[in-house]
């Protein structure tokens, strides 16, 4: 697939060149910090160096004062406390992370995670039932619950109060729930409005914290779970979510609580500085695969472990489930891939497939896996309950939440955020929602949006890699969405004749890349996926490459890479 490489406008010469003088930095690294809204020493100075006392007042949050309170009041009344979540990372870490801080100080606490298949997402009713039939009065809902205004209604009926911690988009009623906690309210003044669900679980925490003058460290013990959880929701890593995140990535490289250490020694990621890419790939789909493919529940009590043994026995039965699950997403994308044939040309805009044999714990991966080939909004659907259900994903700057929206009216429920999202709706309608998201997406999306595009931030030559660089360079993590690995373009390069195909079937590429205007010294790189232009760049042809500049760790010795995003041969 061909992609569009946009290269990204530079920044004010003016700060450029104070950023130069101020900071003894190069150009390059100048403009990359300019291009980020950093053009001062001060501005740059906060974004080099993150600091827990810059995080905002949790107060600051609407109705966290009416949340502190009544947790309180559960804890001086002796009632029975549920900490529920959803069973994806976010969703688990934030109770696993809830429920271990509240635990140290409460004892009548237990929590709750719903079955993927019999229950579905957010607050189901027989999450309630369960709270109703262990005298529960109390349940702190986190990462979901913001959309549950039936479901509150039902607890209420009950006699059970509920205090939600969410990050999703509110929809036009909110729940009538003793606290709602959302930076995405309208009328919610919160200064950083992209925190993961965990995250909002955090800042209670935090705010309980302040009240009971309690020591800020004990919540930050906890801060590796937070930080699994905003780099797998894939939320903005900008403001608190960056400072959250530099910290919560030291913890888990020092001292990771104990489910995490687990989980790193079966990734093969525990002799190393974790990045975010390490929790998006190896640490986050591994606790995904316990709710996918069994229970998330799992998840949880291997996070919530103190005891090493059990820890391990527990993230082995969860490594089980993830090889599982990849054997069966790879499959089902193989199948979709076939099916995909039958409506490519009838729709040009989407793809929406249904097939009620799929399982429904890895639709949205395979939803991820055919955007990598056909880059169409995409939304799969299996059969659960009686149900069409599914996940959709979206391209590079297109809003599917409110694409999907656009079709409620088909839809028995949905939510999500902008490029992912979950549906439900009676199978007799999938096709009228075939159709239907077909023509929202033609009237909404640009032909730019239709062609995978690489926004490039700079021309960076062989010659300008230097250790100095690229110490820099290190201290612009963590990357990730608001703030990625800058990808740079160098023209005129060639292999200097070792390269060679690798992976199974030679899909990648393992080169060694040489510049016409610094021919001596080669720098390792590695291109996946494009094993296919091997032929095309071999025999000292030169051509152009996108790359980004990653680590490559083996036996020990960490060493530069480009990691190679794409190559033109023909300008």
């Amino acid at each position: 697939m061909k992609k569009y490489w946009k290269i990204k406008e530079k920044g004010l010469r003016s700060d450029i060149e104070k950023l130069v003088y101020d900071l003894n930095i190069s150009q390059v690294l100048a403009n990359l910090l300019v291009q980020r809204g950093i053009n001062s020493m001060e501005a740059a100075e906060e974004f080099f160096r993150p600091e827990l006392e810059n995080l905002h007042d949790p107060f600051l949050m609407k109705d966290m004062d009416v949340a502190i309170d009544r947790l309180e009041k559960a804890i001086q009344n002796g009632e029975h406390i549920l900490i529920y979540g959803d069973y994806d990372v976010d969703g688990t870490t934030s109770v696993a992370l809830t429920y271990s801080f509240l635990r140290n100080i409460y004892e009548n606490i237990d929590y709750y995670i719903p079955d993927r298949y019999s229950e579905g997402y957010g607050i189901s009713s027989n999450g309630i039932d369960y709270a109703s039939q262990n005298s529960i009065t109390l349940i702190i809902a986190l990462d979901c619950g913001i959309k549950a205004v039936e479901k509150i209604d039902y607890a209420k009926s009950k006699g059970i109060d509920f205090i939600i911690c969410d990050h999703h988009t509110p929809g036009d009623k909110l729940p009538e729930a003793q606290a709602v906690l959302d930076p995405k309210r309208l009328d919610c003044s919160y200064p950083f409005k992209e925190l993961s669900g965990c995250g909002v679980g955090f800042k209670f925490l935090q705010a309980f914290s302040i009240r009971h003058d309690l020591p800020f460290e004990n919540l930050v013990n906890y801060i590796d779970l937070l930080a699994v959880s905003i780099a797998s929701d894939i939320v903005l890593i900008t403001g608190e979510n960056r400072i959250l995140t530099y910290y919560g990535l030291k913890k888990l490289e020092e001292n990771p609580c104990i489910g995490l250490k687990a989980i790193k020694c079966v990734a093969g990621i525990d002799d190393r500085p974790v990045t975010v890419e390490d929790i998006v790939f190896r640490i986050g789909p591994r606790i995904n695969a316990a709710g996918r493919m069994e229970s998330g529940k799992q998840a949880v009590d291997l996070l919530i472990s103190d005891n090493p043994e059990e820890a391990f026995v527990l993230c082995e039965k969860i490594n089980t489930h993830n090889q599982t699950r990849r054997n069966i997403d790879k499959n089902i994308t193989e199948e979709a891939t076939k099916e995909l044939k039958k409506f490519s040309k009838q729709f040009e805009y989407s793809n929406v497939l249904y097939n009620p044999e799929w399982h429904k714990g890895v639709v949205g991966i395979v939803a991820s896996r055919l955007i990598e080939s056909y880059y169409k909004p995409t939304i799969i659907l299996t059969e659960s309950n009686g149900f069409a259900t599914g996940s959709a994903r979206s391209v590079d700057g297109f809003d599917l939440y409110e694409a999907i929206n656009e079709c409620s009216d088909l839809l028995e429920s949905f939510g999500g955020h902008m490029y992912a999202a979950g549906l439900t709706l009676k199978k007799e309608n999938v096709q009228k929602l075939r159709e239907r998201f077909d023509e929202v997406v033609h009237e909404r999306i640009t032909p730019e949006q239709l062609v995978p595009q690489i926004d490039i931030d700079a021309e960076l030559n062989f010659y300008d890699i230097t250790p100095k660089f690229y110490r820099i360079l290190k201290q612009f993590e963590p990357f990730g969405p608001g703030n990625m690995n800058p990808v740079f373009f160098a023209e005129n390069v060639a292999d200097n004749g070792q390269g060679r195909r690798v992976g199974a079937g030679g899909d990648h590429l393992k080169l060694n890349l040489i510049q016409e205007e610094n021919p001596f010294d080669d720098i390792p790189a590695i291109a996946f996926g494009q094993g296919d232009k091997f032929k095309r760049i071999t025999g000292g042809t030169t051509f152009d490459i996108a790359y980004t500049i990653t680590e490559n760790h083996f036996r020990g010795e960490t060493t530069i890479q480009l990691n190679i995003k794409d190559i033109k041969t023909d300008g």
